[in-house]
């Protein structure tokens, strides 16, 4: 008599058809050719080693094993989906070295999920619910699953390691991780990365081989002795405003007549704008921002610049740098200054002191703070009493209303949007940043008023990007590409605003070419006549040079970076990458050069050198 078919005499089955059935889903998301013939034999062999090792090693529970590996291979899949759909990178475990900041953005994190997402997690949910149902426990207790033929079973395992071996090797050596994870399969990239790390370590160069006329040489440019507008606003105040997700195709955007950030092209219009500015940031996003703006160093490979071996360190920076010049430094932030280790962060680089949540407290609450209106309305009287005092001080002030996912209160609605765009990614950021540059206007008018604005050099810029291009939805992707008259695309994702506003009125009103966060250091220190020539820094002065080249150190392959003209994304190796017009977004030929792809590989890698190199801070040394 046949017998029916029970999961206990063929799980091997059974968890693997579930397993390729999610592994689908990710291939889908991540992948732009989706599933293919070609996810099974990346995926199915690493599933059949993980339950050979179960069929091998359990004598009872085996089905409990089995659904302990499926929920733990299903816990990664639901990972790469999420972090990729905001990164647009393959998360890894270093990604998940971070999760306890993601109880810290819980909404942010949510809005993230598509619903067909939890689908994967069904099958764990109908387990989950056998397994609390006394019967079945008491028999999977007392009775194991039929076993595999030991014969069989070893024909299994060995041909699956073989399949994993000839699937990563063959494949290790390309620099796109996106590539490379679709060539390996997911979970064999996960494995890799991990022996890769320990096995493939970057050579530290010897900080003494690191010097600034090495780093210019990488970055083609030559330092004039007499810079133009050096000590333009020497002796005036330095007020840096970081705006939380800021991008640049807001500046002079309307929608149905409506200016979406009136007061920031008011700003743009009657100061000097830096059109063509790219985020130095990385996995760390804000704080990332943070670390690069005050230190004019690159930000690690696979951690925030905050969880890194940096923050031990006391970092060449811009605080130190004004501090040796009389000035007295600040910063100001309503979140907690614990938050992605600010306050170690704040010790590296030198601020004074800080203003967090403890000083703004929680009133009018949005994202994960104050609102911005409470933040410049209680910071304004803090940086006229400091002006008061008539010795120079360097104050950054971080906004945060407009954090992603960008829900505001009704009432903090300030413009009405098509319907379309209600309740969309899309229609959410313009709603947030509208309501940021109307905090933004408040802030500028009591600056203005207070006096500060006349006696201060006053930088703007976006921290990083607001509208991943790998979470819009097609329809969103049509509506901006309506909105900026050509495709979305990474040229536009990274492309942020500088503004300037200095007292002495003798900068241009638009600079055109290319400059990151990494050069604002640089740059400030010309114009407040402080000499840079005896801190290693890898920015550039923006008004002294005419050329440039940044690496992104995150959100794109390894080996991507941003030129005078274009941005590469690298390719398997630099000579099938591809180059994206920072004009209009669209693919050119010969946008970069190999020298400009191996030079922004050794410029990370001096950067990281000679941070790591360091001595750490007297304060860590006494500690330990």
């Amino acid at each position: 008599m046949k017998k029916s078919f029970d999961i206990r005499n063929k799980p091997i089955l059974l968890f693997t058809f579930l397993l390729l059935l999610k592994s689908g889903v990710a291939w889908y998301v991540v992948f732009n050719d989706g599933p293919n013939w070609g996810t099974m034999f990346t995926e199915i062999p690493f599933f059949l080693i993980v339950f050979s090792l179960i069929e091998w090693l359990a004598r009872k529970r085996k089905i409990l094993y089995y659904m302990v590996a499926n929920l733990f291979i299903t816990v990664i899949y639901f990972a790469v989906l999420m972090y990729y759909k905001y990164y647009g990178v393959i998360a890894t475990y270093h990604a998940l070295q971070q999760a306890d900041k993601v109880t810290k953005v819980g909404e942010s994190t949510y809005s993230l999920i598509t619903p067909y997402y939890l689908f994967i997690f069904v099958d764990v949910v109908f387990f989950l619910f056998l397994m609390f149902r006394p019967k079945y426990i008491s028999r999977w207790k007392e009775r194991g699953t039929v076993r595999m033929s030991r014969p069989v079973l070893t024909v299994i395992t060995a041909v699956s390691i073989g399949l994993c071996i000839f699937n990563i090797w063959p494949n290790h050596a390309s620099m796109n991780e996106i590539k490379k994870a679709e060539s390996m399969g997911i979970l064999n990239y996960e494995v890799y990365t991990l022996f890769a790390d320990t096995t493939e370590k970057e050579e530290i160069i010897d900080s003494k081989e690191i010097t600034q006329t090495a780093v210019n040489e990488l970055k083609g440019i030559t330092v004039p002795e007499s810079p133009q507008y050096f000590a333009a606003d020497q002796g005036k105040n330095l007020i840096v405003v970081q705006m939380e997700s800021f991008q640049n195709f807001l500046v002079g955007l309307t929608i149905d007549g409506q200016e979406v950030t009136p007061n920031i092209n008011k700003l743009v219009k009657d100061n000097t704008y830096f059109n063509n500015f790219y985020t130095d940031a990385g996995q760390g996003t804000t704080s990332d921002a943070e670390f690069v703006v005050n230190t004019s160093f690159y930000v690690p490979k696979n951690e925030p610049a905050t969880s890194s071996n940096y923050m031990n360190k006391a970092l060449p920076s811009l605080p130190g740098l004004l501090k040796s010049n009389g000035y007295h430094t600040y910063t100001f932030h309503t979140n907690s200054v614990d938050f992605w280790n600010r306050k170690e962060l704040y010790a590296a680089i030198g601020f004074d002191k800080y203003y967090d949540q403890s000083f703004y407290g929680d009133d009018d609450h949005i994202a994960f703070g104050s609102s911005d209106e409470v933040l410049f309305a209680k910071t304004v009287p803090e940086l006229a009493a400091l002006d008061a005092k008539e010795e120079p001080f360097y104050a950054m002030v971080i906004s945060m209303s407009a954090h992603h996912p960008f829900r505001l209160p009704e009432d903090k609605l300030k413009m009405t949007l098509p319907e379309q765009y209600q309740g969309t990614l899309l229609g959410d950021y313009i709603q947030s940043q509208n309501y940021a540059d109307y905090a933004m206007g408040q802030f500028l008018d009591e600056l203005k008023a207070s006096g500060v604005w006349d006696d201060s050099l006053i930088v703007f810029y976006g921290d990083h990007q607001g509208v991943p291009l790998y979470a819009l939805g097609d329809n969103e992707k049509d509506w901006l590409k309506e909105l900026i008259g050509y495709e979305y695309g990474y040229t536009d994702m990274f492309n942020i605003p500088f503004i300037v506003h200095s007292p002495s009125g003798t900068l241009p009103a638009v600079i055109e070419h290319t400059g990151g966060q990494i050069d604002i250091l640089p740059t400030v220190a010309n114009l407040l006549g402080v000499s840079v020539q005896n801190q290693l820094h890898f920015g550039e002065d923006l008004l002294n040079q005419e050329t440039n080249l940044l690496p992104v150190r995150h959100f794109l392959p390894t080996g991507s970076f941003i030129n005078n003209s274009s941005i590469y994304v690298t390719g398997e190796a630099y000579a099938d990458g591809t180059n994206f017009s920072q004009k209009d977004n669209s693919v050119i030929a010969g946008g970069s050069t190999e020298a400009q792809f191996n030079n922004v590989q050794k410029l990370l890698n001096m950067s990281n050198s000679y941070l790591e190199q360091l001595p750490d801070r007297p304060d860590v040394q006494s500690e330990e």
